[in-house]
């Protein structure tokens, strides 16, 4: 069990030596901040399409980070930033939400904007356990998920990326109850998932077995791959 992913990617990369960093796709950012918080020496600019995640980016912004940290509302598909110009890119439960046409587009993307020797660190949900089986009853990310793994397979193929580590763990998730579940996962700004009357009391029969007095605690398997660039 692992409780904070920011070790994971620490023990694979050296963040401390002061890296400039790109997160595609980063939702709240909250992995990145506390890179930037541990790591003093390292500078950010994140993406998201999202515009209402990106205004609450931009809104709660601390200021001691401000100098380090840049938002954009932009795509992993077009990334604004010049050729080379960063030595780690995330993508956190990210790679899967790009259209699949487009993934191989995104990792072609990533590969420009990073140095020879760059990481890219790639973090994906397995499909698999009790609160995956609630989530695909309104939204099944089987084939996504699938596809996000088989786009890092492809890219991988064109020799313009080596495999140097993988992962596998589980984090923990928790809802202090049915309204906090519903909030974030039925209606993120997002996404909008067709959520009808009958669907969601067919979610909520689901999560409500897993719910008790200190709220739903979930595991969540995680599937890590890093690569890095090669120079071609």
């Amino acid at each position: 069990m692992i409780h904070n992913e920011l070790d994971v990617l620490a023990e694979l990369v050296p963040i401390g030596n002061g890296l400039k960093v790109i997160e595609l796709g980063c939702g709240s950012a909250r992995l990145l901040t506390e890179l930037l918080e541990r790591c003093p020496a390292c500078e950010a600019l994140a993406l998201e399409v999202d515009a209402v995640q990106h205004a609450k980016n931009l809104a709660r912004l601390p200021e001691m980070l401000a100098p380090r940290l840049r938002f954009v509302r932009d795509s992993a598909t077009a990334i604004p930033a010049a050729d080379g110009g960063f030595e780690l890119a995330l993508m956190l439960k990210s790679l899967h939400h790009i259209p699949q046409g487009a993934m191989q587009t995104a990792l072609a993307e990533t590969w420009r904007v990073l140095r020879p020797g760059g990481w890219l660190y790639v973090s994906e949900p397995v499909y698999e356990g009790a609160l995956n089986d609630i989530v695909k009853l309104y939204n099944d990310e089987g084939p996504v998920r699938a596809a996000a793994q088989a786009a890092l397979d492809r890219a991988l193929s064109t020799g313009q990326w080596q495999q140097t580590a993988e992962r596998r763990f589980d984090m923990p998730a928790h809802f202090p109850n049915w309204e906090s579940f519903e909030q974030r996962m039925l209606y993120p700004s997002f996404a909008d998932h067709q959520i009808t009357d009958d669907l969601r009391q067919r979610v909520k029969a689901a999560f409500d077995p897993h719910c008790g007095a200190n709220g739903a605690h979930f595991t969540r398997p995680i599937h890590v791959r890093l690569l890095q660039k090669q120079a071609v």
